[in-house]
């Protein structure tokens, strides 16, 4: 990682209240190179240059941080490539995360970072929201679930809910609500209680939706 793109990643997590140690900086620069290795052989993103991987992959994961005071365990649904999961944990270590990807290359991917960044109390679960099996093993257990731009809201609640524990909630990450998209994500919101923050990401004119939800939903 060069020297910008660290201050790049620093920086931005002050901005947006995280504090990055000199261990946690390494385990985002470890981060960042398997991901570009791996994205070699499959793939699992489409950005590719660094900086762009630090502004709208790892920063753009940590816009949620500051709302997430109280919360011991999470489940990311549709993990991807491990967006914002992993750069979660990596944040805030003393947080149980549960990485939720039905692809099965992505999969091997995430146990792959959490093995090599030895990440304590994070596990993979091979499997899509709606799988029965995996809603009996992981029912209400969660107090906070999230998602990044998975799908629809209603679709995304619905996928939520078995998991949130009772007073939990869940948080959907969706674009900005001005511009293309906006007015569509307005009108998904329309009717529904929920708390809006939209969060700049440093270093970019770009946009985050933090969109939260308190069970029951």
């Amino acid at each position: 990682m060069t020297d910008e793109a660290k201050k790049i990643l620093t920086e931005g997590a002050l901005e947006l209240g995280v504090s990055l140690d000199e261990s946690k900086n390494k385990h985002f620069e470890t981060f960042l190179g398997e991901l570009q290795k791996w994205n070699e052989k499959m793939n699992l993103t489409s950005i590719t240059e660094e900086k762009e991987i630090i502004t709208r992959h790892f920063l753009d994961s940590l816009t949620p941080m500051r709302f997430l005071d109280g919360i011991e365990k999470i489940l990311d649904i549709g993990s991807g490539a491990g967006f914002p999961g992993i750069p979660m944990k990596i944040a805030a270590p003393a947080i149980g995360i549960t990485l939720m990807e039905s692809t099965e290359k992505k999969v091997l991917f995430l146990r792959h970072i959490i093995r090599t960044l030895v990440l304590p109390n994070a596990q993979t679960v091979f499997a899509r929201a709606e799988d029965k099996g995996v809603i009996d093993m992981l029912k209400e257990n969660f107090g906070c679930v999230i998602s990044r731009a998975l799908t629809g809201i209603d679709e995304f609640l619905t996928l939520a809910a078995p998991y949130v524990r009772k007073n939990g909630m869940a948080i959907a990450m969706k674009g900005p609500t001005k511009g293309p998209g906006g007015e569509e994500l307005k009108k998904e919101l329309s009717g529904r209680k929920h708390e809006l923050h939209e969060v700049k990401i440093p270093f970019t004119d770009r946009t985050t939706s933090i969109i939260i939800f308190h069970a029951p939903f």
